[in-house]
């Protein structure tokens, strides 16, 4: 009876410990993000919250079944290459990171943490993915726009601005997706009149020895392309072209709320919401090298008119309309 019993309550014990397993939640994942801005950029912030909300969507919740470690690297290299290291000891399951420089760092401490990417450009080109259809290694994401963008950016100058005869390219020679970027927009320049010209943009005062030459001819517009350097001196590219009375379009719709004429540009926050599903795939077991490269579905115009009336231009009717922010 005692061997019986025995058994008996061991069996129990067993049968209790399988139901208490099975109601305990799986471990805690960890995840690192590594942002593009510093901690204080409302867009950065804006971007970072629309990723967490849908993370929870998809049943992860911060603090519970995940942690999250954020790291604002500022479009600085040393602080993205910084904030790279200290993520990456952190051992976490997986990485989302905003930027080419934010990949770029990441990619010098490791080849085997499990990353998704943000807002980068021409990921094949740059070495992060072997191709957008199959990634392979350990990087997957979203990219910023296609390079045929480019053309559309000195459409939507002439629109706003018919009589600009001349434009300025503003791009960084190190980022390899301003080349076809640049050729997109030649490539539309000759059917709209426009003569095109190249400008470097690696420092400010490199920036405003451009912009304060070329505005010494007449009809001039300024073009910027996707390149860390624009975020980095919004400011002062924003003032110069205000003072020079350049009409200029930007790559980030964070430059016209600033004060700039227009944008035109992929929806980052929607970018940010996707990337979360790509993260919940991969902490369910799905590998990055399997999860092919995605590029935007949609696209922002964003207008602002006070700078258009500080600059003398009338914004035609159907340009407004097809607007999907106008800043009064």
């Amino acid at each position: 009876m005692r061997r019986r019993k025995f058994m008996a309550l061991l069996g129990g014990a067993s049968l209790w410990s399988l139901a208490t397993r099975a109601q305990q939640p799986d471990r805690t994942r960890r995840m690192g993000v590594l942002m593009n801005r510093s901690a204080n950029d409302p867009d950065g912030q804006t971007r970072l919250s629309a990723f967490q909300q849908s993370l929870q969507q998809l049943g992860w919740n911060d603090g519970r079944n995940v942690r999250i470690d954020t790291c604002w690297g500022a479009d600085d290299v040393d602080r993205e290459r910084r904030c790279a290291a200290e993520l990456v000891a952190l051992t976490p399951d997986v990485v989302l990171a905003s930027g080419t420089l934010g990949i770029a760092a990441l990619q010098q401490v490791t080849h085997s943490t499990q990353i998704v990417f943000v807002a980068v450009a021409d990921p094949v080109s740059q070495g992060f993915v072997d191709s957008l259809s199959r990634p392979g290694g350990n990087i997957t994401g979203f990219m910023l726009f296609e390079f045929s963008f480019g053309g559309k950016w000195l459409q939507l100058l002439k629109q706003i601005a018919p009589n600009v005869t001349r434009a300025a390219v503003f791009r960084d020679p190190a980022v390899i997706s301003n080349m076809p970027e640049f050729a997109a927009i030649q490539a539309m320049a000759q059917s709209l009149g426009v003569e095109v010209n190249a400008f470097s943009m690696r420092d400010a005062a490199e920036i405003e020895s451009a912009i304060t030459t070329f505005a010494r001819s007449p009809n001039g517009g300024l073009i910027f392309t996707t390149n860390a350097s624009v975020s980095v001196y919004r400011d002062p590219i924003i003032t110069l072209a205000a003072r020079h009375k350049l009409p200029a379009i930007y790559p980030y719709r964070y430059m016209v709320t600033g004060g700039g004429l227009m944008s035109y540009a992929p929806d980052t926050i929607d970018l940010y919401r996707r990337a979360a599903g790509y993260v919940d795939r991969i902490l369910k077991g799905e590998k990055p090298g399997d999860l092919p490269v995605q590029a935007p579905t949609k696209y922002e115009l964003v207008i602002n008119l006070k700078t258009a009336k500080a600059l003398g231009l009338a914004v035609p009717p159907a340009l407004l309309a097809t607007a999907d922010e106008v800043i009064e």
